[in-house]
């Protein structure tokens, strides 16, 4: 089952997923939202859309924009509307 950690704490983890461009995209239900808040970080993909952020907060430290979404992705990514990705340090096992 695919786990997303990050200074030693689970952030999402489900065996229901979504892969694309070599990242796993966890539902959005999956993710332990205690560790997450907004950040107001945005960017565009050209075929995806609009992708919004947000900053990990675990055990006091925090990862900023380490989570990824589409909250309205463009069809050709209709797949993971409703599911987030990660980077920036962020551990993401099969």
């Amino acid at each position: 089952m695919p786990t997303a950690t990050w200074n030693g704490v689970v952030i999402a983890q489900s065996d229901q997923f979504e892969t694309v461009e070599g990242n796993i995209y966890f539902p959005v239900d999956s993710l332990d939202k205690q560790y997450i808040k907004p950040s107001t970080t945005q960017t565009v993909c050209s075929w995806k859309g609009v992708a919004s952020y947000y900053t990990l907060v675990v055990k006091g430290k925090e990862n900023p924009d380490a989570v990824w979404f589409y909250a309205d992705p463009k069809p050709a990514a209709k797949n993971i509307a409703g599911h987030v990705a990660f980077w920036k340090g962020v551990t993401v096992t099969p």
